[in-house]
């Protein structure tokens, strides 16, 4: 083909591939090419210009341009029966729901197309590499079976190969990978099998010391699931021993050095300052380079290492990060180990939320592996019937015409018979709109005897709390009076001015409480405002210090008001004592949201008290009684000059 058009595509296509332009530069001639070839209107010129753009759209992470130039192409190469275009067009597809997007049912869904294509072109090369890919998809989904399968077939297929470094590599990673679904299914002999020989295929590599070192990680972790932990340790030490080892992979190093450290313990290894220090310093490496699985898999070794030595508090903190780090990354191997932990690690309702947190999460693993066993076939069998679908029409789009013309005759006489039902549809439904209405009507009616009989209970409630709010208030306003009482002069003139005008404010919340009970505790006003409101003025009254500290996390107006008011008296009371009994100078109150629990903590650093001697106090009673009354629970810790904290839990349904 010779044309100015067609030269001027070669040449942005020269351009885009010369190494002495920058990234940037190329990316602009790839894409001059494939707007010159859209121009010239020739399916295969635009193919080519397609995929060399495609390309570098992957080296400058222009990924969305990815998959918008492969879709294209595709469409374009089935149009012109360009098979290994498709082929190519599908393999990148594939890889772009795969690699870039983790979505593996579009992944299989184009990597199958892609290797039918391929196998009946006999591309083996790239039946190879679109197998490796499958095969990773399946194992991901826990179809270790189908994964097994497309790994042999493809391990068959590389025998016909040239065993250069790349089919070597290939190799190591299906037999890697059959290797570690023999494992998790617990088939360990067969697991050693598969592993080993990845390792001789890695000793035969030029540069394969690093894959060599895998294969052998890879085996520990198969004998240390099979209980034998020594055979497990030497291949761990073993691995450790390669000094370059943390220059060339400090991330494996870091994997290598835990695993060693754990073996050790499991082996009944008890120089447990040496093992933390192994522990911390792969703790310390994975973190810092940013790598949450190595981290993971350290936290969860430490805490099992401290839950065995009976050191709670630090096993308890290594499970709640592995938990949340298991979150992160969606590993639910581990999160189900951490759960279960953490159920162990804390008592009573915390520990049960775990539990159930577990179980529930097994169930839906194990669900979805029951869903998932026939996908990938169905998946197949899904595009097959969608390529048969495409013949069919294809066969049958003459007949559309002749159809078209018949049914538009058909419409008008269906569109005269179904607006005629349409109006009597109409009818009935106003008719049975009218019913509903009434029914509504009833309903509401019934519904606002049942808000007056609330209203009047709350106002019998509001009644019984009167005496402890107000009561709070006035006590707070007299002893800022009494320190007044004995000063003379304009400022304490003053100020006794403004305590008299917070008097007249009380009595007319008296009034107003009294003649008006069915105002909602909480209206016209967010509850921690409210909440605010009374520590800034209690605390004032008090001379104390304070800070103030609470969650957005807590939507407070689905609480209900019983909750609530319980909530302000505990901290009423508790400021009253603090004033009263604790000499204190500061008070810190916060509130938090952890597992569905409302988690009220409030610490002075007052004189402190004996809490087993201090139990039948007015004050402690309240609390207690007040929390018992929301299915809540409350500790009081103190020691004399030491202060105190109170920690209330109560359960939280949004």
């Amino acid at each position: 083909m010779e044309s100015p058009e067609y030269d001027s595509i070669l040449k942005f296509q020269t351009l885009s591939k010369s190494n002495e332009l920058s990234l940037d530069e190329q990316f602009a001639y790839a894409k001059k090419a494939v707007e010159y070839a859209n121009a010239l209107k020739v399916d295969s010129v635009t193919i080519k210009a397609n995929h060399n753009y495609s390309l570098l759209c992957i080296y400058t992470g222009d990924f969305d341009e990815f998959k918008r130039i492969n879709f294209k192409t595709l469409k374009l190469s089935k149009s012109i029966q360009d098979s290994l275009a498709m082929a190519i067009a599908s393999h990148n597809l594939g890889w772009y729901h795969h690699q870039n997007r983790f979505q593996n049912d579009s992944a299989y869904y184009y990597y199958s197309k892609a290797y039918k294509i391929s196998e009946q072109l006999e591309l083996t090369s790239r039946q190879v590499d679109i197998l490796i890919n499958i095969s990773e998809i399946q194992g991901v989904e826990k179809d270790y079976i189908g994964s097994e399968e497309s790994a042999i077939k493809a391990i068959k297929l590389a025998g016909h190969l040239p065993m250069d470094e790349y089919m070597k590599e290939s190799l190591w990673l299906l037999y890697t990978r059959l290797g570690t679904g023999a494992r998790i299914i617990k088939i360990f002999d067969r697991a050693l099998e598969y592993h080993e020989k990845a390792l001789l295929i890695a000793k035969s590599m030029k540069e394969g010391i690093i894959l060599q070192l895998s294969s052998e990680n890879n085996m520990g972790h198969v004998y240390k699931e099979m209980g034998d932990y020594k055979k497990a340790l030497t291949l761990y030490e073993g691995i450790l021993d390669h000094k370059e080892l943390f220059d060339l992979e400090p991330e494996f190093y870091a994997l290598v050095l835990d695993n060693v450290a754990y073996a050790r313990f499991l082996n009944g290894n008890d120089n447990y300052e040496l093992l933390e220090q192994m522990f911390e310093r792969a703790y310390f490496i994975s973190d810092s380079l940013n790598d949450p699985l190595n981290k993971l898999n350290v936290t969860i070794d430490l805490s099992n290492f401290y839950k065995a030595r009976g050191l709670q508090e630090k096993a308890l903190k290594y499970a709640e990060e592995s938990y949340q780090l298991a979150n992160d990354i969606s590993s639910n191997d581990i999160l189900l180990e951490s759960m279960i932990l953490l159920s162990e690690l804390n008592p009573g309702e915390e520990g049960k939320v775990y539990l159930k947190e577990h179980i529930k999460l097994s169930d839906s693993l194990l669900a979805y592996e029951r869903g998932i066993r026939n996908k990938f076939a169905r998946i197949e069998f899904e595009t097959d019937q969608i390529e048969l679908e495409n013949q069919r029409i294809a066969a049958a789009k003459m007949w559309w015409t002749i159809s078209s013309i018949v049914l538009l005759v058909a419409s008008i006489l269906v569109y005269i018979i179904f607006t005629q039902r349409n109006k009597n549809k109409a009818l009935k439904f106003k008719q049975d709109q009218q019913a509903a209405n009434e029914e509504i009507y009833n309903l509401m009616l019934s519904q606002q005897d049942k808000v007056d009989n609330a209203r009047a209970e709350e106002k019998k409630r509001i009644s019984q709390e009167l005496h402890d709010g107000v009561l709070g208030r006035l006590f707070g306003t007299r002893l800022s009076l009494d320190s007044y009482n004995f000063m003379e002069g304009k400022e304490a003139v003053q100020v006794r001015s403004k305590y008299i005008s917070e008097l007249q404010t009380i009595e007319n919340d008296i009034r107003k409480i009294s003649h008006d009970l069915s105002i909602d505790f909480v209206a016209g006003s967010g509850f921690m405002d409210i909440l605010k409101e009374l520590i800034e003025k209690q605390c004032e009254a008090y001379r104390l210090d304070y800070e103030f500290n609470y969650t957005d996390d807590i939507n407070w107006d689905v609480v209900p008001n019983k909750t609530k008011i319980n909530v302000y008296r505990m901290v009423q009371e508790s400021l009253q004592n603090i004033y009263k009994h604790a000499n204190a100078k500061t008070v810190k109150i916060s509130f938090q949201l952890k597992k569905s629990v409302i988690c009220l903590l409030i610490v002075d650093d007052g004189i402190g008290f004996d809490p087993n001697k201090s139990k039948k106090g007015i004050g402690l009673k309240n609390i207690n009684a007040r929390v018992k009354e929301l299915n809540g629970t409350v500790a009081f810790r103190s020691k004399v000059n030491q202060g105190t904290t109170i920690k209330v839990k109560i359960p939280y349904t949004p």
